[in-house]
């Protein structure tokens, strides 16, 4: 089984997901927004939490640069909801449990762990710019990030 790349320049992937509210986003939902999607593995683990919280306290310079940011992981919206609420979360998380919206994005896949392969969500981070029309083409697709420090690098490559 082989993964997925996008690269800069691609069309993005369909987006039809709900999320934690039981809102459902569509690109075009976004249209005339630079998008930031970060993949993560499971709500209220140690590494997606820290991670989460990063996108949170950055969310305000985020904005003003013109960024929206959603979570995307394969969790149900009800256990969503409560990552949300326990750690104050201020951007929609989307629900993937079939994994298909994952896998078109080359989140979710073969993956090395401890030095074995195994099959699996693949930590991701996508740019996604969405043009008036609703259209959305990738500006930035990076997989395997680590959920440390991330946010930080990805808002210096921005320049925000």
């Amino acid at each position: 089984m082989s993964n997925v790349r996008l690269e800069p320049g691609d069309t993005a992937p369909a987006l039809d997901l709900p999320d934690d509210t039981g809102t459902v986003h569509r690109w075009k939902d976004h249209a005339g927004e630079r998008v930031v999607l970060y993949v993560y593995h499971a709500a209220m683990t140690p590494g997606c939490t820290k991670q989460a919280c990063d996108f949170r306290d950055s969310l305000d310079s985020l904005a003003a640069a013109g960024i929206t940011v959603l979570g995307l992981s394969p969790d149900k919206p009800e256990k969503l909801a409560k990552f949300r609420e326990h750690d104050a979360l201020t951007f929609p998380l989307l629900s993937d449990p079939s994994r298909e919206v994952l896998t078109a994005y080359g989140a979710y896949g073969e993956k090395q762990l401890y030095g074995k392969t195994v099959t699996g969500v693949i930590r991701s981070t996508f740019v996604v710019d969405v043009d008036a029309k609703g259209r959305p083409t990738i500006e930035r697709a990076m997989y395997n990030v680590r959920a440390t420090g991330h946010v930080a690098k990805l808002r210096k490559e921005l320049g925000v």
